[in-house]
């Protein structure tokens, strides 16, 4: 798959904004430093598409990106600095959450962790939450440039260890190097096949 058109669509904070048609969707989750912006940026090849908040976890939007005119990218809260109230972070996981159970379109999501770290408590819940919704989903592993080829086959059996997934779903990527972007791209372009 080629993306030749990436458009900023809406941004919502409210869970009756979110976006409910018939229009593809494909979720990216984690960790509020993990690198979501990046990596949509990285896939459409427009650096400045998707912004990445100075403060991490201060993005507390659903923000819809416009695909090829044909599906979305949504780019969900980040989690892990919870640098807010105590009732404007649970209003923050709710909206994340009710996405995940409520988008018609959601077509599957994109979990990403950093590969150089094991799973924290938080990527824990957020794991243990998409299987047990029976939520579609594929990893990335992202940051990939910082490590060695061997140390990135090392890190991937350690993750998949941690979290008793089999290795196969782990994709390791770099915005930087440009490793993963071809695997991720037939992903989605497959995933849109079978509907």
């Amino acid at each position: 798959m080629i993306i030749r058109k990436a458009e900023y669509k809406t941004s919502v904070v409210s869970l009756d904004k979110i976006i409910k048609d018939d229009v593809p969707e494909f979720a990216f989750v984690g960790r509020s430093n993990v690198g979501k912006s990046s990596l949509i940026n990285f896939l459409t090849g427009r650096n400045g598409l998707a912004k990445a908040s100075s403060t991490p976890g201060k993005t507390r939007m659903i923000n819809y990106f416009d695909i090829n005119d044909s599906f979305r990218f949504v780019d969900l809260p980040g989690y892990g600095f919870a640098k807010v109230g105590k009732s404007q972070f649970d209003v923050w996981e709710s909206t994340l959450s009710q996405y995940l159970i409520e988008s018609p379109s959601l077509v599957m999501i994109f979990f990403l962790l950093d590969i150089r770290h094991a799973p924290s408590l938080q990527d824990r819940q957020m794991l243990e939450y998409l299987l047990f919704h029976r939520l579609p989903f594929s990893i990335i592993a992202t940051k990939a440039d910082k490590l060695s080829k061997a140390a990135i086959g090392r890190q991937i059996e350690m993750l998949a260890k941690e979290l008793k997934l089999r290795k196969e779903i782990f994709l390791p990527c770099s915005s930087i190097t440009g490793l993963g972007k071809d695997k991720i791209l037939d992903l989605i372009e497959s995933k849109l096949e079978e509907k």
